[in-house]
């Protein structure tokens, strides 16, 4: 399949978080109060003359999914850039030509393309900044064999998700990431 069929199997957002069972208020709050500033919305602008459209591969109860789908679909919204969702799992065909470090299937991957279907740009699953804070928190979590980490795993990524709520930082770091990605 080409990436506009891909496009067109897609979700729009809306969708998209009507489909959702898992983190659906959580990435409605974070859509609802983010803010992109005026010089990025600017630069926003400048690529509706671009005609690109956007294919995100996701899942409701991925936690890089409920901070990073808000923030980039309203940058998109303001670029007035189509949006198409979907999810990982039933579409392991394009996941499997878009693996981090060439082998792991996270996600949130947003595949950038022209309007004849040719990649531009690609972005995801974290800015380098969310990365690191989830590698330091990944570091309580015990060995699979542990008896403790099916719990403990449990802690973290509730702690993970908390903290993707309430620290906007994390939302400017994901919004700059991006920008630096579509703008280089």
């Amino acid at each position: 399949m080409t990436l506009l069929q891909w496009f067109e199997k897609g979700m729009t957002f809306q969708l998209y978080v009507d489909s959702m069972n898992v983190n659906k208020e959580e990435l409605q709050y974070i859509f609802d109060q983010v803010k992109v500033e005026e010089q990025l919305a600017q630069k926003l602008e400048d690529l509706k003359t671009k005609n690109w459209k956007v294919v995100t591969l996701t899942a409701d109860w991925c936690g890089d999914a409920l901070l990073c789908v808000p923030i980039v679909q309203k940058m998109m919204e303001i670029a007035q850039i189509e949006t198409r969702f979907l999810n990982r799992d039933d579409n392991l065909e394009l996941m499997d030509q878009y693996l981090t470090n060439g082998t792991s299937r996270s996600i949130p991957i947003f595949i950038f393309m022209d309007q004849d279907g040719n990649e531009m740009k690609v972005w995801g699953p974290r800015s380098s900044e969310v990365e690191a804070f989830v590698a330091e928190k990944k570091k309580d979590i015990p060995h699979k064999e542990d008896p403790d980490f099916q719990a403990k795993q449990i802690v973290v990524f509730k702690e993970i998700r908390s903290t993707f709520m309430k620290e906007s930082l994390f939302w400017d770091s994901v919004m700059k990431s991006v920008e630096e990605k579509l703008f280089s």
